[in-house]
């Protein structure tokens, strides 16, 4: 009898803290889509809605509008390149992702925040968002390539997936 009730105990203990690592951990953020800049049907796909939807701000050779750091007279920022001149390569796939997406103050979490930058939810698929950021990747140097790849990898080592 005395087994039994400690058996019975730890088998409780056990799932309580079964229960409470479920309930208590946090879940894994979503990382989004990957970028696919190795897919031809994908790049090919992401280089007819690029010059659809992102050329006319963007340049037809990613390279930006001028003076893209520059707010205008507006008070709005250039558009600026998606070459390796510019920042885009400097943040991971999912924040590129949802900036195409939802838009700068959706994922500044800044909703007064003005910006040209469209939100393209509902005007493109997400499949068609990944093909365009993959067509955009395509097109700079291994060596920058490599580097948005690290910064993947790193922001997948912070949120622990």
């Amino acid at each position: 009898m005395k087994t039994s009730v400690v058996v019975m105990a730890v088998a409780a203990v056990t799932l309580v803290a079964s229960v409470a690592t479920l309930v208590l951990k946090p879940a894994a953020p979503d990382t989004g889509p990957v970028l696919r800049p190795d897919d031809a049907k994908v790049l090919a796909q992401g280089e007819r809605l690029y010059a659809t939807h992102c050329a006319a701000c963007h340049g037809a050779r990613l390279e930006g509008q001028p003076a893209w750091r520059v707010r205008g007279p507006d008070g709005l920022l250039p558009a600026p390149p998606h070459d390796a001149s510019g920042h885009t390569w400097h943040h991971p796939d999912e924040v590129l992702f949802r900036i195409t997406k939802h838009g700068v103050a959706s994922v500044a979490g800044d909703p007064g925040y003005k910006s040209s930058m469209p939100a393209y939810d509902g005007q493109l698929s997400d499949a068609e968002i990944v093909a365009v950021l993959s067509w955009i990747k395509a097109q700079w140097p291994a060596a920058v390539r490599q580097k948005h790849d690290q910064i993947n990898a790193q922001a997948a080592r912070s949120s622990g997936n």
